[in-house]
């Protein structure tokens, strides 16, 4: 069943990975702009590169998981509801 006024299924799991970047951009790179300094200085300190290789490691992490739960399904691919 579709819903005259609402765009078709395939696309609302496109526009929300588009209003997803768009909206969480300015955050991440607010978090990379503040961990910029940490990442300059780390290297320099007594065990302070696997400090900035784990700060990174959790940047791509969390970048990661948030890109890859907002893909949208394949066409043609159907959800099984639960229990079934």
């Amino acid at each position: 069943m579709t819903i005259p006024f609402l765009p078709p299924l395939s696309a609302l799991g496109a526009i929300q990975r588009v209003l997803l970047v768009t909206l969480l951009t300015p955050a991440v790179l607010l978090a990379l702009a503040a961990a910029v300094p940490a990442l300059i200085v780390l290297p320099f300190l007594p065990g302070g590169t696997d400090r900035a290789i784990a700060l990174l490691t959790a940047h791509t992490a969390y970048l990661r998981a948030l890109l890859t739960g907002s893909r949208t399904l394949p066409p043609n691919t159907a959800r099984r509801p639960r229990g079934s």
